[in-house]
């Protein structure tokens, strides 16, 4: 390995006990390869393998925790105890390689699309549809419903411990349920789970505290929590730095292992203001780093990327697509051959790269998704 690539190769010990060996994670990424049930395929487990020797720790595509949470086509389940066996494959695959396994878990709320909803609508916090071509209008969630939802992410995190898992991430980014909640634009609610800044938090805290309580009744080994948070919504109203800013200093004294940044870039600045041009993730951190371990993720392709991101003072990086071109990443930079890592995928590749049918097809179609050569 090449000196000056050390401190991604540092080992990492979490409050909850839990050892990484190392600075690199696997950012959740759909895979659209679970079956119609949920369960994941071999071919599932076969993509995880592949990528799951290098890592510290592999963050799996998410995982719907009620049936009308599902987001996506073949999208993996952890809604009831029937998963565990299908959740326990994929743990002990991504263990078996040598990463530590976390199961990210979710509802998709509004987001959830047409040919995946259980009756005519989405549900979410309030029935207002996403600003986008054909979302269909919500209904707005009961309290009741809304407990059941919460109650639902302790029971998926008891699944995750049951069949093996090393953590959960709570998806609160990206748009979904737990963002709908905390976004002034998705939450028009004027009961105890809308309102300010503030009560829009009552939701995704009291997801935490349910997550955190079933950890402490039933893990018996070191299991960790984080939160993945989006930093801005484009939209108005939406969330913006200074809701983010405020909601981040009531997370990180939230006893979580550690907050997630969903970006397309690193050093990416406002979506809302073109003017404002400092990195969300560098600004989460400066603000609570000193309390919570931050991930930051975003277009880092090259080892020298990611050690500039390291030296910014995060302790982590996620690699996605990265990890996609080229499973073996962190292994060619720890064996000093960083020269040999692929950055662009040809037609041909799929077998090679062990990707999924519906994920290599959605490669291949989505333009400027990744960088594809004849």
């Amino acid at each position: 390995m090449n000196e000056q690539y050390k401190s991604l190769f540092t080992n990492y010990t979490f409050k909850r006990g839990l050892e990484l060996k190392n600075r690199v994670m696997m950012a959740p990424m759909t895979n659209f390869a679970s079956d119609e049930q949920g369960k994941v395929t071999d071919a599932e487990l076969d993509y995880y393998r592949e990528r799951s020797g290098g890592v510290g720790a592999v963050i799996t595509a998410v995982a719907y925790v009620t049936r009308d949470g599902k987001g996506f086509q073949n999208e993996i389940s952890a809604d009831s105890d029937e998963m565990i066996p299908s959740l326990k494959r994929l743990a002990d695959t991504i263990k078996g390689e040598g990463a530590k396994a976390i199961l990210q878990i979710f509802h998709a709320g509004r987001m959830a699309p047409k040919e995946e909803l259980v009756g005519d609508q989405p549900v979410s916090a309030s029935d207002v549809a996403a600003l986008r071509p054909g979302s269909i209008t919500p209904r707005e969630l009961t309290n009741l419903e809304i407990e059941t939802i919460i109650q639902a992410f302790g029971d998926a995190t008891r699944r995750a411990i049951e069949a093996g898992f090393d953590g959960v991430e709570i998806h609160g980014a990206n748009t979904y349920l737990i963002q709908q909640f905390f976004s002034p634009h998705s939450n028009r609610r004027n009961d105890k789970w809308g309102g300010s800044v503030e009560s829009r938090m009552t939701f995704p805290l009291a997801v935490i505290k349910t997550v955190k309580e079933t950890v402490t009744t039933h893990a018996k080994e070191p299991f960790i929590i984080g939160y993945r948070i989006s930093p801005e919504e484009i939209e108005s109203p939406g969330i913006t730095i200074e809701d983010t800013l405020t909601f981040v200093d009531v997370l990180a004294d939230q006893d979580l292992d550690y907050l997630h940044i969903s970006v397309q870039d690193f050093w990416q600045g406002s979506i809302r203001d073109e003017e404002d041009k400092e990195s969300r993730v560098i600004l989460i951190s400066k603000r609570v780093g000193d309390k919570v371990p931050i991930i930051g993720v975003g277009s880092l392709h090259t080892p020298d990327e990611v050690k500039e991101a390291l030296d910014s003072g995060v302790p982590f990086v996620s690699l996605g697509r990265e990890l996609i071109m080229e499973p073996k990443w962190v292994e060619k930079v720890q064996a000093g051959r960083e020269s040999e890592i692929k950055t662009t995928v040809t037609k041909n590749d799929q077998e090679k790269l062990v990707v999924p049918d519906v994920l290599w097809s959605a490669i291949m179609n989505t333009p400027g998704w990744f960088p594809i050569e004849e």
